[in-house]
Protein backbone atom coordinates (compact mmCIF):
# COMPACT_ATOMS: atom_id res chain seq x y z
CA UNK A 1 0.00 0.00 0.00
CA UNK A 2 1.66 3.30 -1.22
CA UNK A 3 2.05 6.12 1.62
CA UNK A 4 -0.53 8.22 -0.02
CA UNK A 5 -3.15 5.59 0.32
CA UNK A 6 -1.78 4.77 4.14
CA UNK A 7 -2.53 8.37 4.82
CA UNK A 8 -5.89 8.89 3.37
CA UNK A 9 -7.12 5.83 5.04
CA UNK A 10 -5.46 7.55 8.43
CA UNK A 11 -7.86 10.74 7.21
CA UNK A 12 -10.71 8.62 6.99
CA UNK A 13 -10.14 7.30 10.45
CA UNK A 14 -10.19 10.79 11.59
CA UNK A 15 -13.11 11.70 9.70
CA UNK A 16 -14.97 8.59 10.67
CA UNK A 17 -14.71 9.39 14.48
CA UNK A 18 -15.57 12.84 13.86
CA UNK A 19 -18.87 11.86 12.66
CA UNK A 20 -19.46 8.96 15.20
CA UNK A 21 -18.64 11.88 18.33
CA UNK A 22 -21.58 14.07 15.95
CA UNK A 23 -23.91 11.60 15.88
CA UNK A 24 -23.37 10.53 19.37
CA UNK A 25 -24.10 14.12 20.32
CA UNK A 26 -26.79 14.49 18.45
CA UNK A 27 -28.17 11.15 20.18
CA UNK A 28 -27.60 12.55 23.48
CA UNK A 29 -29.37 16.25 23.20
CA UNK A 30 -32.62 14.62 21.46
CA UNK A 31 -34.70 15.59 24.41
CA UNK A 32 -32.81 19.34 24.19
CA UNK A 33 -35.21 21.86 23.20
CA UNK A 34 -34.14 23.48 20.57
CA UNK A 35 -31.18 21.81 20.17
CA UNK A 36 -29.58 21.43 16.44
CA UNK A 37 -28.76 18.25 14.79
CA UNK A 38 -24.79 18.63 13.88
CA UNK A 39 -23.16 17.07 10.91
CA UNK A 40 -19.87 16.93 9.27
CA UNK A 41 -18.87 18.25 6.69
CA UNK A 42 -16.93 16.88 4.02
CA UNK A 43 -18.18 17.05 0.36
CA UNK A 44 -16.66 20.67 0.59
CA UNK A 45 -13.83 18.93 1.31
CA UNK A 46 -13.62 16.45 -1.56
CA UNK A 47 -14.84 19.10 -3.95
CA UNK A 48 -11.98 21.30 -2.82
CA UNK A 49 -9.41 18.88 -3.34
CA UNK A 50 -10.56 17.79 -7.04
CA UNK A 51 -10.45 21.70 -7.48
CA UNK A 52 -6.47 22.07 -5.98
CA UNK A 53 -5.54 19.11 -8.04
CA UNK A 54 -5.27 16.33 -5.19
CA UNK A 55 -7.68 14.52 -7.02
CA UNK A 56 -7.68 14.19 -10.73
CA UNK A 57 -11.09 12.68 -12.07
CA UNK A 58 -10.43 10.99 -15.82
CA UNK A 59 -13.92 9.68 -16.01
CA UNK A 60 -17.47 10.31 -14.65
CA UNK A 61 -17.44 7.02 -13.00
CA UNK A 62 -13.35 6.79 -11.87
CA UNK A 63 -11.48 8.84 -9.14
CA UNK A 64 -7.76 8.59 -9.39
CA UNK A 65 -5.35 9.74 -6.98
CA UNK A 66 -2.27 11.63 -8.08
CA UNK A 67 0.05 11.54 -5.28
CA UNK A 68 -1.13 14.44 -3.25
CA UNK A 69 -2.58 14.05 0.01
CA UNK A 70 -6.62 14.85 -0.08
CA UNK A 71 -6.93 15.46 3.43
CA UNK A 72 -3.64 16.79 4.31
CA UNK A 73 -4.83 19.91 4.31
CA UNK A 74 -8.03 19.86 5.06
CA UNK A 75 -10.18 19.49 8.11
CA UNK A 76 -13.71 18.12 8.64
CA UNK A 77 -15.95 21.09 9.89
CA UNK A 78 -18.99 20.27 12.65
CA UNK A 79 -22.23 22.35 10.99
CA UNK A 80 -25.53 22.80 12.35
CA UNK A 81 -28.55 21.59 10.30
CA UNK A 82 -31.00 24.29 9.84
CA UNK A 83 -33.84 21.84 9.13
CA UNK A 84 -36.64 23.02 11.14
CA UNK A 85 -38.56 19.43 11.02
CA UNK A 86 -39.21 18.71 14.39
CA UNK A 87 -39.03 14.97 14.81
CA UNK A 88 -38.96 14.73 18.51
CA UNK A 89 -41.53 17.93 19.30
CA UNK A 90 -38.47 19.36 21.00
CA UNK A 91 -35.91 19.70 17.97
CA UNK A 92 -34.97 18.39 14.29
CA UNK A 93 -32.71 14.65 16.19
CA UNK A 94 -34.37 11.76 14.46
CA UNK A 95 -33.65 9.35 16.49
CA UNK A 96 -33.93 6.35 13.70
CA UNK A 97 -31.48 8.53 11.43
CA UNK A 98 -28.85 8.69 13.99
CA UNK A 99 -29.24 5.07 14.63
CA UNK A 100 -28.69 3.63 10.91
CA UNK A 101 -25.39 6.72 10.25
CA UNK A 102 -24.16 4.93 13.81
CA UNK A 103 -24.39 1.46 12.56
CA UNK A 104 -22.53 2.79 8.68
CA UNK A 105 -20.22 4.62 10.21
CA UNK A 106 -19.26 1.98 12.69
CA UNK A 107 -18.90 -0.54 9.47
CA UNK A 108 -17.20 1.78 7.71
CA UNK A 109 -14.67 2.62 10.80
CA UNK A 110 -14.28 -0.94 11.10
CA UNK A 111 -13.57 -1.82 7.32
CA UNK A 112 -10.74 1.30 7.70
CA UNK A 113 -8.89 -0.07 11.12
CA UNK A 114 -8.52 -3.54 9.55
CA UNK A 115 -7.33 -2.37 6.48
CA UNK A 116 -4.80 -0.48 7.92
CA UNK A 117 -3.80 -2.92 10.67
CA UNK A 118 -3.21 -5.37 8.09
CA UNK A 119 -1.26 -3.05 6.28
CA UNK A 120 0.97 -2.70 9.58
CA UNK A 121 0.98 -6.25 10.07
CA UNK A 122 2.44 -7.09 6.74
CA UNK A 123 5.15 -4.59 7.03
CA UNK A 124 5.97 -5.91 10.47
CA UNK A 125 6.19 -9.26 8.84
CA UNK A 126 8.84 -8.04 6.48
CA UNK A 127 10.49 -6.36 9.19
CA UNK A 128 10.79 -9.45 11.64
CA UNK A 129 11.13 -11.64 8.71
CA UNK A 130 12.40 -10.55 5.37
CA UNK A 131 9.11 -11.19 3.70
CA UNK A 132 9.48 -14.85 4.88
CA UNK A 133 7.24 -17.19 5.52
Amino acid sequence: MPRFETKSLENYLGYLSVKNYTIANNIANMGTENYKREDVKFKDVLDNAINDGGIKLTNNRHIEFDGTLAGEKKSFEIVEDEHVDYFSGKNNVDIDKEMSELAENTIKYKFATKKIGKYYKNLQDVIRNGGQH
